[in-house]
């Protein structure tokens, strides 16, 4: 269910109206019109970002296959 909030109650209780909001929104009205939808960010993927730090350890150089080869060289 979207609920909806005056423009300035939401003003007032912005932070706390965000920290609560749900997947359905909220719709702000001005003079009982509706003039903005909040809805929360999609964050797919996100808390996987700097997961494994301190997890993995890197051995090499990830830059290169390790093996010599010259381009210019004739087979």
């Amino acid at each position: 269910m979207v609920h909806e909030i005056g423009a300035a109650k939401f003003k007032e209780q912005c932070l706390a109206l965000l920290d609560q909001l749900d997947a359905d929104g909220l719709i702000v009205t001005k003079r009982g019109k509706p003039v903005a939808r909040v809805i929360p960010y999609e964050s797919e993927g996100a808390e996987l970002i700097g997961s494994l730090r301190h997890k993995i350890e890197v051995k090499g150089d990830l830059l290169t296959t390790g093996l010599r080869w010259d381009a210019d060289a004739e087979s």
